[in-house]
């Protein structure tokens, strides 16, 4: 403008040329006095220390022009205001990554190609995972599961399946599937949980087998009645003798149904309270006495004797009188089931340590020794002799009136105690059943809530 000015001669030449050089002298002093604060402020960035919103601002303020103060404060708000995000976000991320951690059961992270790209240590060592993302093929190669994968990861919302895996031992594992609305970082899309179901499908199958069991040992003397029954309203109406005859069978047969519900309506009791630890102070040579004695007379029918032997010191025990009685009386009642007409049965009691496998028992028990001189047990139905209706010899058992539910009755009780049992048997020689015991203490209540917690 004033080169135009000039031109036109409306203001002299050399006035333009010093108005120019004062202007252009001015714009400079301004200009490089905000650049030169901006390349202060820019400096003072650089230094900021990112993990720390809270520290000093090495910049001072006081030479800078007012826009540029005001920008270096609206930094510093900025910076405090992204720290604190940036804090928060850090937080629960780490709560996430401890979430996942602490969740008990194994949990994997699949990302859109199937991917594994996260497991906790529970799903580590449950399927030996590797660092580097694999497919879930390589970890669980079961059809069911990968189908149920690509089936959430084309959209479904969840899946829930049940499956067997056999490596390293055979168990039983409940899949559950879900999408995961906002992909995580690394890529996560979907989530895996795997719940051990081994335990529940057992009880699951043992109380089908207790239903099927107990339906059968009903079934069979319910059969009996009927079809004695049905003969004596029928061809025997007037068959005095076999009245008699039938009638004795009858009555054999009630008493047996009379034992099985006896002994399940037994089981269920004490099953029920098995988790509370009884507190009685129980002497346990007058209990075995009276418990001998009781079946001295059953001994005699098949010419044996019951020959007790416990110290006068014996030490009480903690307990329930009648639990007690019903395990040493199954006990002793097996004995002479099953040991040779006209042999001993030895009842042996006495103060000693519990056996050398139960490390975590009291270190003083009382021990309850049976003994029976009759064939024996092979070895390898030891091991399942308390399970319910779980017999050596089916038709024997039946014969001589037992249920299957007698030593499944004493491990209950047994557990309910805190106690041990063990057996031992030798083929063609005869079985002892030990019983251990807890001995009864002043300490004994504390001990006892103390277990319970």
């Amino acid at each position: 403008m004033l080169l135009v000015l000039a031109g036109s001669n409306l203001i002299p030449v050399g006035a333009a040329l010093i108005s120019g050089a004062v202007i252009w002298a001015a714009t400079a002093l301004i200009v490089g006095r905000f650049v030169n604060d901006l390349t202060t402020i820019r400096d003072a960035v650089d230094d900021l220390d990112p993990e720390d919103a809270t520290g000093p601002a090495r910049l001072v303020t006081r030479g800078l022009a007012s826009p540029a103060r005001e920008l270096w404060i609206a930094i510093l708000r900025l910076r405090r205001l992204w720290y604190e995000r940036f804090r928060v976000a850090n937080e629960r991320l780490a709560a996430a990554e401890a979430v996942i951690a602490a969740v008990p059961d194994p949990l994997l992270l699949l990302d859109e190609r199937r991917r594994i790209v996260r497991a906790n240590a529970q799903a580590a060592g449950l399927i030996a995972l590797t660092p580097e993302p694999r497919d879930l093929a390589v970890a669980l190669r079961n059809p069911t599961i990968l189908a149920a994968a690509d089936a959430v990861l084309r959209g479904d919302r969840a899946r829930v399946i049940d499956f067997s895996l056999n490596v390293p031992f055979e168990r039983q594992l409940r899949a559950r599937f879900a999408r995961i609305d906002h992909p995580s970082p690394d890529g996560a899309v979907a989530v895996l949980t795997l719940h051990d179901i081994t335990e529940l499908k057992r009880a699951e199958q043992m109380r089908a087998d207790f239903i099927a069991n107990a339906s059968h040992e009903l079934r069979t003397p319910l059969a009996t009645l009927l079809g004695f029954i049905e003969t004596l309203q029928g061809p025997a109406r007037d068959d005095a003798e076999a009245h008699e005859r039938f009638l004795a069978i009858m009555h054999g047969q009630a008493s047996r149904m009379t034992r099985l519900v006896e002994d399940l309506m037994s089981l269920s009791r004490i099953e029920l309270n098995e988790h509370v630890l009884p507190k009685d102070r129980v002497a346990l040579s007058p209990l075995l006495h009276h418990i001998a004695e009781s079946l001295e007379l059953r001994a005699a029918e098949r010419r044996m004797h019951i020959q007790l032997s416990a110290p006068p010191d014996l030490p009480d025990v903690l307990g329930d009188r009648d639990e007690l009685a019903q395990v040493f009386q199954n006990l002793i009642d097996n004995a002479i089931k099953y040991g040779r007409a006209g042999s001993e049965i030895t009842v042996c009691a006495q103060s000693g340590s519990p056996p050398r496998e139960s490390s975590g028992a009291e270190s003083t028990m009382v021990s309850v020794s049976v003994c029976d001189q009759g064939e024996g047990i092979p070895r390898e139905h030891l091991p399942r002799l308390t399970e319910r209706f779980y017999r050596v010899d089916t038709a024997r058992s039946r014969e001589m009136g037992g249920t299957g539910l007698g030593l499944a009755i004493v491990k209950h009780i047994l557990n309910h105690h805190r106690g041990l049992l063990e057996v031992e048997s030798t083929p063609g020689v005869g079985s002892v059943f030990t019983v251990f015991l807890r001995v009864y203490t002043d300490r004994s209540d504390a001990a006892a809530s103390t277990m319970l917690r």
